[in-house]
């Protein structure tokens, strides 16, 4: 007996939302209507320029390396390459299959996100690197934010604890630990701070090259 009242309700509710929406698009229209051609022509300058430097964003990012997956050479060109970009997704890894499987996803994610750069470092010829940062199970992505290590990917128990995991799965992760982003911005809000603790890769740099050998 209680359902007429019921739908009445929602019928309710329905119309409210609806009222709202309705009145946020009068608002919007209203807006546009009071724009004159000073405004318009302000708003299409300001559009053009940050046209303009997401060119230019990309630009320097290609030129960086950014938009492939690359290998670092060696332990002494690591820290060149974690000080010019901003963020980086450095792959430690080994010939073996799961680094593999890690290498093919990554490949796909540096294309897709130009806005970070995907590198990989063999890391038993990178003992230094390892111990400092304390690399132990391989695959392991260090994920580096203004040339510190922010947070790791551990092999996979993250992606599903298999590795049939996904890219989506892959980017998914990397997206919340905020190394990779959409259109070149941010749309995450930030996260908590991871719970390893951070390393400073700058530090490490004052070592010199034969440490590395």
């Amino acid at each position: 007996m209680e359902n007429p009242k019921v739908q009445e309700i929602i019928e309710k509710q329905v119309l409210t939302v609806a009222k709202a929406v309705e009145d946020k698009l009068d608002e919007e229209i209203a807006a546009l209507e009071r724009l004159d051609v000073d405004d318009l022509e302000a708003l299409r300058e300001r559009r053009i320029q940050q046209m303009k430097k997401m060119a230019e964003k990309r630009s320097r990012w290609i030129s960086l390396g950014h938009g492939e997956y690359s290998e670092i050479p060696s332990e002494k060109d690591f820290f060149s390459v974690v000080k010019a970009s901003d963020r980086v997704v450095c792959h430690f890894y080994r010939e073996n299959w799961p680094c593999k499987v890690m290498d093919k996803h990554l490949s796909i994610l540096a294309k897709q996100h130009i806005e970070t750069r995907f590198v990989k470092i063999h890391a038993e010829k990178s003992p230094f690197l390892a111990e400092r940062l304390k690399i132990v199970v391989l695959p392991t992505l260090a994920l580096i934010k203004n040339a510190k290590v922010d947070d790791y990917v551990v092999g996979f128990d993250e992606l599903g604890g298999t590795d049939e995991f996904s890219t989506e799965d892959l980017e998914d992760r990397l997206a919340k630990a905020q190394v990779i982003s959409f259109e070149g911005e941010s749309s995450l809000n930030p996260s908590k701070s991871s719970t390893q603790t951070r390393r400073s890769v700058r530090q490490s740099e004052s070592h010199d090259s034969s440490d590395s050998d």
